[in-house]
């Protein structure tokens, strides 16, 4: 046990943090990216919508569990704050195992949870076969990809961003590789793709743990009885799964946003599709923001630095709206001229062009709605994150209901007040968890 460390918060450090993790969640993305593109080189349209529907499937099931590398990020950070110099190992062999077991759970179930998925998601049997073909393959890499989750937010905890960021960069020039080596030189098909993505994740792996073990304190050698103790396993189920239920309800507004745009016809499917790579790049970068926030802000409630924590709170949200009114005037500028480069399609161009009104506005909502997340993270208030992200998606599913007969601007006007909502319910619950957190202050 070391003294609890009280370092003074900068902007510095806000974008020390914030940069790399901006760059690792662009390449996020790209397993699924390059998969697609691959296949799509192949002139099979069936290949081509069974790696995409794969993908989708993969993006949210990951995502479900993206709690691994929250918690593990906002733990490593207060053990950091706090002077625990090993409790900070015993979190990252602690998120191994977690890793490990959800990964192996999702292996044994791959079958059922497959038949149900595919159901869902209704595709062709050509499609639906080829997409079969690579989630039986990619589901092996899920214990791999898990732990590199708890590792990047292992390595942010500790404000160790530039080797996060080289990992996710090895991860995704592997995967690059091996699925142009797979799919176009030796012709595996939607196979080769799948294997290319459980390379790249378990060598990702093994790069990880090397790097870890650099900066372990101690090594892995972790007493059994450390690892086990019964009141952190107690308070980690806790908040992994109130994060788990948040991110549900998150995964359900954008599936349902998806889904309805579908029935709208294929122009106005289109035209979404369109505008949401406009939202993934903004929410990429925000969520940089929201990372050095998890670490500023757990890092100083680890240290019980009242100041550090109120800094660290208003450094990233000036900061992030800074940021967010760049985007917005960026889309407003060039947004026509980006949807005629992204589509040829004149339909597609007029009707995304109708909505790019709402895409102008999303950044500044949004950056309070990924702000506030990573605040909410950093401090471990999941409990109240969740009921408020609960909250958020009934004002969704009511504005939705409210304005359906809008069509299209209806169901993004109910996109945008969810942004407000999440962004303004958190900030409003804020000040009484702060004085909660810090009573003396």
């Amino acid at each position: 046990m070391h003294a609890p460390v009280h370092p003074r918060v900068g902007s510095g450090q806000v974008f020390a943090i914030a940069g790399p993790a901006m760059v690792a969640n662009l390449t996020t993305p790209l397993i699924g990216v390059v998969s697609t593109t691959a296949i799509g080189r192949l002139d099979d349209a069936a290949l081509l919508g069974g790696v995409a529907m794969a993908s989708v499937i993969f993006d949210c099931l990951f995502w479900l569990f993206g709690f691994l590398r929250m918690s593990t990020l906002a733990f490593t950070a207060q053990a950091l704050g706090a002077g625990e110099v090993r409790e900070q190992t015993v979190i990252l062999v602690r998120g191994f195992i977690v890793a490990g077991l959800i990964g192996a759970a999702l292996i044994a179930l791959q079958l059922p949870l497959a038949g149900v998925l595919f159901d869902l998601m209704g595709g062709s049997a050509g499609v639906t076969r080829a997409a079969k073909t690579y989630f039986v393959i990619r589901i092996w890499s899920s214990p791999f990809a898990f732990a590199n989750y708890v590792i990047l937010g292992w390595l942010v905890g500790q404000a160790r961003a530039n080797p996060a960021l080289a990992l996710q960069v090895v991860i995704n020039l592997i995967n690059m590789a091996a699925t142009i080596l797979l799919v176009l030189v030796y012709d595996t098909g939607i196979a080769g793709a799948a294997i290319a993505a459980l390379l790249s994740e378990g060598i990702g792996f093994v790069l990880g743990v090397i790097v870890c073990r650099r900066y372990a304190y101690g090594g892995f050698d972790v007493p059994r009885a450390t690892l086990l103790d019964r009141a952190k396993l107690m308070r980690l189920l806790a908040v992994n799964s109130d994060i788990m239920i948040r991110t549900a309800a998150l995964i359900t507004v954008f599936l349902f946003f998806t889904a309805k745009g579908a029935r709208a016809g294929d122009v106005t499917l289109a035209a979404n599709s369109v505008l949401n790579n406009f939202l993934l790049v903004s929410a990429f970068f925000l969520d940089g923001l929201a990372n050095a926030a998890q670490q500023l802000c757990g890092r100083s409630f680890g240290a019980r630095d009242a100041k550090g924590f109120a800094d660290s709170t208003r450094l990233v949200l000036l900061w992030g709206l800074g940021f967010a009114i760049v985007v917005a005037v960026l889309f407003a500028l060039f947004g026509p001229n980006l949807i005629n480069f992204m589509t040829a399609s004149e339909d597609v161009r007029r009707a995304a062009r109708e909505f790019l009104v709402f895409i102008v506005l999303a950044p500044i909502p949004g950056v309070f709605a990924f702000g506030f997340d990573g605040i909410y993270v950093g401090a471990t208030w999941a409990r109240e994150m969740r009921n408020l992200m609960l909250t958020s998606l009934a004002i969704f599913a009511g504005v939705w209901w409210a304005l359906q007969s809008l069509g299209n601007a209806g169901l993004w006007c109910a996109l945008i007040t969810f942004y407000v909502a999440r962004g303004g319910l958190q900030g409003a619950r804020y000040p009484a968890l702060y004085r909660a957190t810090f009573p003396k202050s």
